[in-house]
């Protein structure tokens, strides 16, 4: 990538004067070497002076190095001055270019590079997305288990899951994911009393492996549940943009548990302590909500369970999850609520009441306005 040529991000490699000394006379070009420069033959140098380089016709790049293995590419749209150790090379950005280079003391020439490529371009891409799901499941579920050539990520919203793969079978509880690899047997399966729901997402890629990321069970940073979160929203609003929207944020997913694999830290999340204490507020809310979402449950009522004001757990949930707390309450009671009517063993009266709606009217009108039909059309889709 070309960076912008300032004196804040060539700090280190030399000093860009202010612009607005860039017309005075900087040195003699009668006394600068004029250098034609190509795509084919890079020179690398090694400023053995402080070394003046500057465009003179067409467009090119300043690539500065301290080591001679890692580079970084400037667009050269003003003089610089490169300081003495720095290894230096200039190439034309697109066609001819030429340039001028002075110093005190000839720069050494350290031998020749291949251009590289100066655009970022895509080392990992989410090709297609096959399954996208929200499962709401039966107490005591099983799935038999299958193999098919799409990896497939699960992460558990709600409950509790019971994850086996290659002979390992991994407890996975509210907040954990864990990723299958392409044409991997697993099966999947919830304890006796324990009514799971799970997001389900089977895909390909291309690029970088995801050997990192397989078997093992991640409990999901913050980042990577907002992720979650807003594809789900992108599925329920499904206009032209939506599908690409959720390809774009599952890359940029997997691509945030590729990065914590990556940290010294054996897997956990660089964070600063302030940032760890966020997701632990908005972790133990979001458990506290799901236990006792049967109960009368209200924004300060949570925020007391946490030991935060509720003004701060407002200001957290709008900043991590974008949505309110009271918001999120509704949400989650709603899901609750079709696990209920799935189950069968109460009225539409007895689950308003058992979920502390005011009355059966106020939650069917709720129902409608989150799922799109009414409970009783829900009910009759299902049994």
């Amino acid at each position: 990538m070309i960076r912008n040529l300032n004196q804040v991000s060539f700090q280190g490699f030399g000093n860009v004067p202010p612009e607005r000394t860039q017309s005075a006379k900087l040195f003699e070009k009668n006394d600068a070497v004029s250098l034609t420069l190509s795509q084919e033959e890079t020179v690398i140098y090694c400023a053995k002076a402080d070394t003046w380089v500057t465009f003179d016709s067409g467009i090119s790049v300043l690539s500065v190095s301290h080591d001679g293995e890692e580079y970084q590419h400037f667009y050269l749209d003003k003089p610089v001055c490169v300081k003495v150790g720095v290894r230096f090379a200039i190439s034309p950005f697109m066609g001819e270019a030429t340039a001028f280079l002075y110093s005190k003391e000839a720069p050494e020439q350290m031998g020749q590079r291949s251009s590289d490529s100066l655009r970022v371009e895509r080392q990992f891409r989410v090709e297609s997305i096959y399954t996208f799901w929200y499962q709401e499941k039966e107490q005591g579920f099983l799935f038999p288990g299958e193999a098919h050539p799409m990896a497939e990520l699960t992460y558990v919203d709600q409950g509790a899951l019971h994850s086996v793969a290659d002979g390992q079978d991994m407890l996975l509880k509210q907040g954990d994911l864990v990723i299958y690899g392409p044409g991997q047997w697993h099966m999947q399966y919830a304890d006796i009393g324990v009514a799971p729901r799970f997001v389900t997402i089977s895909f390909e890629f291309q690029g970088m492996e995801l050997a990192p990321l397989m078997n093992r069970k991640f409990t999901a940073p913050q980042n990577v549940v907002t992720l979650l979160q807003n594809m789900l929203r992108e599925q329920e609003r499904m206009d032209p943009f939506s599908n690409e929207i959720i390809l774009s944020q599952l890359n940029l997913l997997l691509l945030f548990l590729l990065r914590e694999t990556a940290s010294p830290r054996g897997g956990k999340l660089q964070t600063s302590n302030a940032i760890h204490s966020e997701n632990e507020i908005i972790r133990q809310a979001q458990q506290y909500i799901s236990s006792h979402i049967r109960e009368k449950l209200s924004v300060p009522l949570v925020a007391r369970q946490v030991d935060v004001s509720p003004s701060y757990l407002t200001a957290l949930f709008h900043k991590n999850l974008q949505i309110s707390p009271g918001e999120y309450i509704r949400r989650i009671k709603l899901q609750e609520s079709k696990q209920m009517i799935r189950e069968n063993n109460l009225n539409f009266t007895e689950i308003a009441a058992e979920l502390q709606y005011s009355t059966v009217h106020h939650f069917s009108r709720q129902f409608k306005e989150k799922f799109g039909i009414t409970p009783t059309e829900y009910a009759k889709s299902v049994r």
